[in-house]
């Protein structure tokens, strides 16, 4: 399907992310970390549209309604001067559901239930936990949502997120993506089946989720 150029954050790490528990639809504050990375998102993506003629007016604005992106989202916003449109809440943007994983620290599962960005096979694509979701499933909600865009949009949204629009959109193999680590503290911009990542002084890629 054709999709608009976007401009995508992640949001901000938190205590969960941290401990590498699963988060999932859980809804987890930022912590302070998370906090900073998010403030520093805002005057690179004001930098970016800069950068490209581009003006807030000319993009709907989009967020998962789990709080670490709508916080993320509300301090991003904070970089701009002026009346900005306003921030739309959807739940198709909302994290994979990790079913019954949610809430429990990678190191304590079994293998064959926690396996690690690093570690998956392309049927990682196709794995859904007990009372979860797999990407086909969050790809699914995705186009879901792109079907009711009209133009370009800024989102604020999650790593699983940001993994299955990489493959949609920009065409990256389901095995890389899998095993790719997105960053927070980073903003990506999809533009006409390309991809391209620009990162703060705060960028982390160590969490994997």
């Amino acid at each position: 399907m054709s999709w608009p150029e976007i401009y995508f954050a992640r949001h901000g790490e938190t205590d969960w992310n941290r401990e590498r528990r699963y988060q999932g639809t859980k809804d987890v504050p930022l912590n302070e970390l998370g906090r900073r990375q998010a403030d520093a998102n805002g005057p690179l993506l004001r930098d970016l549209l800069e950068r490209d003629h581009r003006t807030p007016a000319d993009f709907a604005w989009y967020a998962s309604p789990l709080g670490r992106a709508v916080e993320t989202m509300d301090r991003m916003r904070a970089a701009f001067e002026g009346q900005l449109p306003p921030v739309r809440l959807d739940k198709r943007l909302m994290e994979i559901s990790f079913g019954i994983l949610e809430g429990s620290l990678f190191d304590e599962l079994p293998a064959e239930l926690a396996i690690a960005p690093g570690h998956r096979n392309a049927q990682y694509w196709s794995y859904r936990p007990p009372g979860g979701e797999n990407y086909d499933d969050l790809t699914g909600r995705l186009e879901s949502f792109a079907a009711d865009l009209t133009g370009p949009a800024i989102i604020v949204s999650h790593g699983g997120t940001l993994r299955a629009l990489s493959h949609v959109i920009a065409g990256k193999p389901r095995l890389d993506v899998l095993n790719w680590m997105p960053p927070q503290g980073a903003i990506v911009h999809f533009l006409e089946g390309r991809m391209s990542l620009y990162e703060t002084e705060l960028a982390s890629q160590f969490i994997p989720r």
